[in-house]
């Protein structure tokens, strides 16, 4: 493995999203991460669809494998005295811990960070979790959709007055594990500079409340909460989804200028003159008869058509792509994010990159997605040894 964490090890008990989602952003950039699997089926997304087969009937799934390349597996039982006396012996030359479960397991497992950094004291460990390990939520169950409602995220998501809609992607999971893995990234620089790792607490419920910072500042000031307003904006407009002749097509015409690039696209350049249009508060504020006037005019074209007139005028906009689209387009091709990986059972199929380029390091995928237990007695011999030689 090369990047920027090349020689960083990582043992990763991760179910299903974000402590695997965690692990595989680590793993992207050249950490040695080793899954640590219940030799009884191992992740649960193992068994998530799509299931792709080879000729022979073999499946592996395609969800497992998009968060869980570029590791190693291990197959060992938590609740077997001898395997954890194997994965303590591992510990000593691990630099980080990452896991994901309910609050209070690892502790109760013997695997707990106070129970393991007497093994290797510049070990960061970091528990994913719902809520965190303390609070009256602690042990909770949670899974992202339970933590959108939580965290007020489903009150600002999806149209005024129709039922509560959780957000197409599983921002939940993946927030946390962002949150995690760059926690992670700078408490495993002041380990290497102190000798001292540290205790690293992610919630999925703290994740969704940093990365809503507009929303919870709108209510620290004004003592109101956000509501749902589709696809627009509660301070900006035109700034939302429109419907054209053959469907919507979105743009973002986000300060005065753009907005009179609109004005004349529609061939209404008044329109900048009404008083209930004139700033962008105003505009804000009266959005929904601006979206009537514009959409008697945009009613006349295609989307695509709307979209060359705004590209023209400088005025950002876009079409609303399915996956499908936005996967095959030029712009991804030139990004070079999709890659093709090769599944355990020999199918070749395709995934998407690390999105972020970084100089001097091209992202490669060096490992395909392991089988449950591939790098059991590879990872317990080479660490196990080094942890002897130490």
């Amino acid at each position: 493995m090369t990047g920027p964490l090349s020689g960083v090890r990582v043992l990763e008990f991760g179910q299903i999203a974000a402590g695997p989602f965690a692990g595989s952003l680590l793993a992207d950039l050249g950490a040695d991460v080793v899954k640590v699997e219940n030799p009884s089926g191992g992740d649960g997304m193992r068994q998530w669809p799509p299931l792709t087969q080879n000729s022979e009937g073999r499946a592996f799934s395609e969800n497992f494998a998009s968060l869980n390349r570029n590791k190693r597996s291990i197959a060992l039982d938590l609740k077997d005295e001898a395997d954890i006396a194997r994965l303590k012996d591992l510990v000593r030359t691990t630099d980080i811990v990452l896991e994901n479960f309910r609050a209070g397991v690892m502790d109760r497992l013997g695997l707990g960070y106070d129970a393991l950094r007497t093994f290797n004291a510049r070990l960061v460990y970091c528990s994913i979790s719902g809520y965190g390990q303390t609070g009256p939520y602690a042990r909770k169950g949670a899974f992202d959709v339970t933590v959108q409602a939580m965290s007020g995220l489903m009150s600002v998501t999806g149209e005024d007055g129709q039922p509560p809609v959780k957000c197409g992607v599983p921002v939940g999971d993946f927030c946390a594990g962002l949150y995690a893995a760059y926690t992670i990234t700078a408490a495993l620089m002041q380990a290497r500079e102190t000798g001292q790792g540290c205790y690293i607490d992610c919630s999925m419920l703290g994740s969704l409340i940093g990365v809503a910072a507009l929303q919870t500042s709108e209510f620290f000031g004004t003592g109101k909460p956000g509501k749902r307003l589709g696809s627009a904006h509660p301070r900006n407009a035109p700034y939302q989804a429109f419907r054209a002749s053959d469907g919507y097509f979105v743009i973002a015409a986000g300060n005065d200028a753009l907005w009179a690039e609109v004005a004349e696209a529609v061939g209404r350049p008044e329109l900048t003159n009404d008083p209930r249009f004139a700033t962008q508060a105003d505009r804000a504020t009266n959005q929904d008869d601006l979206r009537v006037l514009l959409e008697k005019r945009f009613a006349d074209r295609t989307a695509a058509a709307w979209l060359k007139e705004m590209d023209e005028r400088g005025v950002p906009c876009a079409p609303i792509n399915g996956y499908q689209d936005i996967l095959n387009d030029p712009h991804v091709t030139e990004m070079n994010l999709v890659r093709p990986v090769v599944l355990p059972n020999g199918v070749e199929t395709q995934t998407t990159a690390f999105p972020v380029s970084i100089s001097g390091h091209d992202f490669e995928i060096s490992r395909p997605p392991p089988e449950l237990g591939d790098h059991t007695e590879e990872v317990c011999r080479e660490w196990s040894e080094e942890g002897r030689k130490d």
